[in-house]
């Protein structure tokens, strides 16, 4: 049941995105209680999550970056 801290990471990551299974959230739980240096990645990490969905960033169209695209292909 033990996990590494990159496993422990990976896992902090998938979970942010609603990617990671039942288990695997109990074995990151386990292991941030045991490992302080993983508690605090995932506490920054879910705030940086945070951060970014209250951001409401906006990217570019399909539609604009294939002209961007075109128009970069252009002038090489």
């Amino acid at each position: 049941m033990k996990i590494s801290c990159e496993e422990a990471s990976n896992i902090c990551t998938r979970s942010q995105y609603k990617e990671a299974s039942f288990w695997e959230i109990q074995k990151l739980r386990l292991h941030i209680f045991m490992c302080k240096a993983c508690a605090k990645f995932t506490k920054q990490n879910t705030a940086l999550t945070s951060l970014c969905n209250r951001a409401d960033l906006n990217t570019l169209s399909e539609s604009d970056k294939e002209a961007m695209k075109k128009d970069l292909e252009k002038h090489l």
